[in-house]
């Protein structure tokens, strides 16, 4: 006998955002899903999730052997690793990460944020985030200068937060950019920092949200079950969430002692050139049916795992 469709059907929607402008050769589109992650026709799941690459704007400290020995010859220079993020990785977006502006990670200027930011634009075609240092108060002098540099290229800027806000918000506003809204897995205060947002005239439709993100094996279950929420909330038309989703895949899978410790250091976990790719392609496809629309990732190997997953399910990109 036949059996009936299993689908639901719900009422709301996830917002499409399409990242890349200017000189960009390519653009990014994500989000548009009118069900949860594959639980119906592909045309009703949306666009097919967005892998960024993680380009570092100065030389990575304390990264284990198997991440730095993939990038090789260009950690130091951040245009020459986006292109082999690009053209050898195939990175939908390149993510660069301005840890070196950190005051405890070189305490670097506006100046160096503004050259790494042209330099990346020359080098790649492809749409590109430019997330902060993570501490508030550089972010707030030095941000204003990338979004400067960036302005026509319809970047994805990061983050604000609930308690810094309003001037990313304005920037990215003045410049046409786009914006990630972070908060720390809560879905009630990643909605206010929404509304906080949106109450500044910035349109909820060039929004992607960022919940903080567990790695496989820590707080996992949670990540997955607020980003879950979320997704839940946007499909049943609440406009306040319905922005696309972001995850920081790469930071934390290789974060976890399991994917750092060295063969040496726990010769009983197997192979670790295999096992810290592994930790962060599982951590990658298991967000991905959460509903993740942009995942951050480091390690080639963990990028090419999730690509063919996602040619699977959605088949292989043009």
């Amino acid at each position: 006998m036949p059996l009936p469709a299993s689908g639901m059907n719900y009422t709301g929607s996830v917002n499409t955002v399409t990242l890349g402008g200017g000189r960009r050769k390519t653009t990014v589109t994500v989000g548009g899903a009118k069900t949860v992650p594959y639980g119906g026709p592909r045309a009703a799941c949306g666009h097919r999730p967005a892998i960024a690459i993680d380009v570092l704007d100065a030389p990575p400290e304390g990264w284990p052997a198997p991440l730095a020995e993939a990038y090789a010859g260009v950690l130091g220079d951040p245009a020459a690793w986006a292109r082999k993020a690009v053209e050898e990785f195939g990175a939908d977006l390149v993510c660069v990460k301005f840890d070196g502006v950190h005051p405890d990670k070189g305490n670097l200027g506006a100046d160096h944020a503004v050259d790494v930011t042209r330099r990346v634009l020359d080098a790649v075609g492809v749409p590109l985030v430019l997330w902060g240092c993570d501490n508030a108060e550089k972010d707030n002098a030095v941000m204003p200068k990338i979004s400067e540099a960036a302005k026509g290229e319809k970047v994805l800027l990061g983050t604000v937060t609930q308690d810094n806000y309003k001037n990313l918000t304005a920037l990215a506003l003045a410049d046409g950019h786009f914006l990630i809204a972070e908060a720390p897995l809560d879905i009630n205060i990643a909605k206010q920092v929404n509304i906080l947002v949106s109450d500044m005239g910035f349109p909820l439709e060039r929004l992607v949200m960022y919940q903080t993100t567990g790695a496989l094996g820590y707080g996992m279950e949670y990540a997955y079950s607020i980003q879950e929420r979320e997704r839940l909330a946007a499909l049943g038309s609440d406009k306040l969430m319905a922005a696309p989703l972001i995850c920081d895949v790469g930071t934390e899978a290789w974060g976890a002692k399991e994917a750092r410790a060295t063969s040496e250091q726990a010769p009983q976990w197997g192979d670790a050139a295999r096992r810290g790719p592994a930790w962060e392609a599982v951590t990658a496809v298991t967000l991905l049916q959460s509903g993740v629309d942009i995942l951050r990732m480091r390690h080639p190997t963990a990028v090419a795992t999730v690509r063919r997953y996602l040619d699977r399910l959605w088949g292989t990109k043009a």
